[in-house]
């Protein structure tokens, strides 16, 4: 851990497990080791980074503002797969929010996330330790298999306990607003605010949020969410039999997916799991990951 955090200042990449899944994490302070995440995964500019901290003090560092709906968010769900997003902070370089004047910031709850960040000194910028669009990582392995040692240093805190990214909130907008849905649902937020929540709002843009794209959390493979009744696809594929419960089904769904994916199938399915609120976290992302039909 100390020569993970020696790499954060000096500029390095290490991949680290969250409770989400693993990140790519460079110093948010440093334009140029900012630079390299985007480089490594092939990800565009105009996709922002989430900026990993450890407690409400260092995130206000990386805030220009903290309204007290953060405070109560902060008290509530962190440490916790929820970012806020709010004005940035002159510190933090355009390059981490795709040229925004905000910035989106949370504190991991995993122990090693926290540790890294805390001996580190300093924000962590990290995005999915993947290439950009692809299945998330959720083991030190698939970070691994697919970037290998284009990162300085990989981090084995074994299987994330999510399994799906944050909860990803605009605190800039007139009404609160979900920008992209996680395993924190609206009526949790509308609870711990007791203000009314949006999702999707409108205006909002790629650029807003990580996670926006029309396409990704993608498999190689032909991916479909079958509804009932649904034609099967052509050729030889495989319905992967998920748990019933949202909670256990985000835990395994990238991994189960990634398993897939290297058994050389025609394409892969799920059946759709149900459209309720505690679902909206895994139901976004099986409709970016969809092969269009």
């Amino acid at each position: 851990m100390t020569r993970a955090a020696q790499l954060i200042r000096d500029g390095g990449l290490v991949a680290f497990p969250t409770e989400t899944v693993y990140g790519l994490g460079a110093n948010a302070l440093d334009d140029k080791a900012v630079a390299r995440i985007f480089q490594v995964k092939g990800r565009p500019s105009s996709s922002p980074l989430i900026v990993h901290v450890t407690d409400e003090e260092m995130a206000r560092s990386v805030t220009a503002e903290w309204p007290e709906i953060a405070r109560s968010l902060a008290a509530r769900f962190w440490p916790g797969p929820l970012t806020l997003v709010l004005p940035k902070a002159a510190s933090i370089p355009d390059i981490v929010t795709a040229g925004l004047n905000t910035v989106g910031v949370r504190v991991p709850a995993h122990p090693i996330a926290h540790e890294l960040i805390r001996r580190a000194g300093l924000p962590i910028a990290a995005p999915s330790a993947n290439r950009f669009t692809e299945v998330s990582p959720t083991t030190a392995d698939h970070v691994r298999a697919v970037l290998g040692d284009r990162v300085d240093t990989i981090i084995d805190g074994g299987p994330t306990q999510v399994g799906i990214e944050s909860t990803v909130v605009s605190l800039v907008r007139a009404q609160p607003a979900i920008l992209r849905p996680g395993m924190i649902t609206a009526r949790e937020l509308e609870h711990a605010t007791g203000v009314p929540w949006t999702s999707n709002p409108t205006g909002a843009n790629l650029s807003e949020s990580p996670g926006l794209h029309p396409r990704h959390y993608a498999p190689r493979t032909a991916f479909y969410v079958l509804e009932r009744g649904q034609t099967r696809p052509k050729g030889r594929g495989l319905i992967l039999d998920m748990p019933h419960d949202p909670i256990a089904y985000a835990a395994t769904l990238y991994a189960r997916v990634r398993q897939a994916d290297a058994e050389g199938w025609d394409w892969i399915a799920v059946n759709k799991p149900p459209d309720a609120p505690e679902w909206a976290g895994i139901l976004d992302r099986l409709r970016r990951a969809t092969t269009p039909r």
